[in-house]
């Protein structure tokens, strides 16, 4: 396999590709999911201004007790994240899974953060 298809080459593109159509907006800003072998981190962003609203990471110190690559965790940081998110006044975001399959624990964020009451 070349250099120019390794996994993270791979995913760079799908990212870009998803980001062609997911744009994030004050009233409805872009919910950016990253997964590492080791950890899970999700954001809301404002792209018409390149800001974070508010953030969550399995690298916090609430968080970190537990392992940060697993479901569970990443159960728990989504809940985080929307418990922040109403805290700022967001109820509705766009999804950006980050070209990553949704599926296991990018999918957990999501589940997670829906039950706590976010719309998307």
């Amino acid at each position: 396999m070349s250099s120019s298809n390794t996994k993270s080459v791979l995913r760079t593109r799908r990212h870009d590709r998803v980001r062609h159509k997911v744009v994030g907006t004050s009233s409805r800003p872009r919910l950016a999911v990253f997964r590492s072998n080791k950890h899970i981190s999700a954001q809301l962003i404002d792209d018409s201004v390149g800001r974070t609203i508010a953030a969550a990471s399995t690298l916090e110190p609430t968080l970190r007790s537990n392992s940060g690559a697993n479901k569970q965790a990443a159960t728990l940081v989504g809940q985080l994240l929307a418990e922040r998110a109403q805290a700022a006044g967001i109820t509705k975001v766009v999804f950006d899974r980050g070209g990553f399959l949704y599926h296991g624990r990018v999918a957990a964020v999501a589940e997670a953060a829906r039950k706590q009451g976010l719309e998307f």
